[in-house]
């Protein structure tokens, strides 16, 4: 059983906590409550309506000053057959007023533009081809038989290589095969 603890002794012994929470007077709570509410916010992608967006409006009137619609099922709703519509005649419903139509047609500009054709092959692949195709012309059965063909392809995919070359890169085929026919005749 333990004797009795004094006071001084009961303090060094638990370590209670005696001061409380105190205000800093050296922040400013507004510029951090907006810093937060900056670094919380979802990155927008879309230059067009990150540069139209207003913090200080809700996501649904942003979009709705832009033309853009918020709720998908309220903008195309799906129209259920009457039965009895005979009486009635529909009301169209009142034309949005859009505030910053800039947006819309940026958006459509850029989705009315020519998509970027991106696809290239590796360095690797490029090389391994103009490897092929100088020693062997078009004989892929040889090319099959190479020393080179690391990887074993079939005659098959090595000319499935060979066309994926020609497709994705046309200017530096025809100019490849302009310097081999100027160079040296192609051994098979």
């Amino acid at each position: 059983m333990r004797p009795h603890l004094l006071p001084a002794q009961f303090h060094a012994l638990f370590r209670i906590k005696r001061k409380g929470n105190t205000f800093d007077y050296s922040k400013d709570r507004k510029k951090l409550k907006k810093q937060f509410k900056k670094r919380e916010a979802p990155r927008i992608e879309c230059p067009q309506i990150r540069n139209a967006w207003s913090d200080k409006k809700s996501v649904a009137r942003n979009l709705r000053d832009m033309g853009l619609a918020f709720d998908p099922n309220r903008a195309l709703p799906i129209k259920t057959p009457a039965i009895a519509a005979v009486g009635r005649t529909e009301d169209a419903p009142a034309p949005k007023l859009v505030r910053k139509p800039y947006v819309l047609n940026e958006l459509v500009a850029e989705a009315s533009l020519p998509e970027k054709d991106t696809k290239t092959l590796s360095t690797d692949l490029i090389e391994y081809v103009q490897y092929m195709v100088r020693e062997h012309s078009e004989n892929y059965k040889a090319m099959a038989r190479d020393e080179k063909n690391y990887y074993q392809d079939t005659p098959s995919q090595i000319r499935r290589k060979v066309d994926q070359y020609k497709r994705c890169h046309p200017e530096e085929y025809t100019t490849f095969m302009e310097s081999l026919r100027g160079g040296k005749a192609v051994s098979t």
